[in-house]
């Protein structure tokens, strides 16, 4: 296929070219924040919960809201992407493994997984990081990206149950190709578009669990600007200064709407050009 047919078909996903523009636009805006803010993300502009400022106002300490908003998302869309990366590559092993090995091994570890479905997300995040004194990035990822392993595996087992048994799977193993070489040539190449879906919805989960972490108080960095840590901080304000919670509120709505838009557009993409 050229790439002025893939350009075109890609042109024709309204919802993926929409998701793509909003999730690189907040993306971009994360990573560069920090640099176009107007104050320093701690730095004191005026009065608690005025208007002083930018045109967003003051937090609770008197801090610039905007200059916190833009060098707040870095940390929380990179520990949500790596935990979502690594949620989506144990879950995938999992349900793979066990869709192909089939028999005990199969029902062994779907039963497993099913006890870890048991386990509410955010409470097993707080378990842990109640027991420690300060909690790191890495912890977060962990705890995150593993809370969304038992799911995806479901998923992954679910689609991967299809494919296993499909002629082209027999033939290469006919031909005496390693159980390895079968899952990563003929069997997860063509698990693409329900797993690009389930991606966005993790990641969509990650970014909620991620800022509702913060919210809790247990953000890596507590002195730091954190989306999550802005609504907790400023929540008891809200009717009198609002923008110090609406303004985080409204950019991870945003970002999150981005990403599913662009993984359900990818998606139909992926299935399509299968048909």
């Amino acid at each position: 296929m050229s790439v002025m047919t893939t350009t075109r078909r890609i042109g024709r996903q309204r919802r993926l070219v929409t998701g793509l523009v909003i999730t690189v636009v907040i993306a971009v805006v994360a990573i560069i924040g920090p640099w176009l803010a107007p104050y320093g993300d701690n730095e004191i502009v005026g009065r608690p919960f005025t208007m002083e400022g930018s045109w967003l106002g003051t937090d609770y300490l008197g801090q610039d809201v905007w200059s916190r908003v833009l060098a707040g998302g870095g940390s929380i869309l990179l520990t949500s992407a790596f935990a979502t990366l690594l949620g989506m590559v144990a879950g995938i092993v999992i349900g793979v493994v066990a869709a192909y090995a089939g028999g005990w091994l199969d029902e062994a570890i779907m039963r497993l997984n099913d006890v870890a479905l048991a386990f509410p997300q955010i409470l097993l995040a707080l378990l842990v990081l109640t027991a420690v004194d300060q909690p790191a990035a890495w912890m977060i990822v962990l705890l995150v990206g593993f809370s969304h392993a038992p799911r995806v595996a479901r998923v992954a087992r679910g689609v991967a149950l299809g494919i296993v048994s499909r002629d082209f799977v027999r033939s290469a193993e006919a031909l005496g190709e390693s159980r390895l070489r079968v899952i990563l040539a003929e069997v997860l190449p063509n698990m693409n578009a329900p797993l690009l879906a389930e991606a966005g919805l993790r990641l969509t989960y990650s970014i909620g669990m991620v800022a509702g972490i913060g919210f809790l108080g247990f953000a890596a960095n507590p002195g730091a600007a954190d989306w999550g840590q802005m609504i907790n901080e400023n929540r008891l304000a809200l009717l009198v200064q609002p923008w110090g919670v609406l303004a985080p509120v409204i950019v991870i709505g945003i970002f999150t709407v981005g990403t599913n838009l662009m993984a359900d557009g990818i998606a139909q993409l992926a299935g399509r050009g299968t048909r």
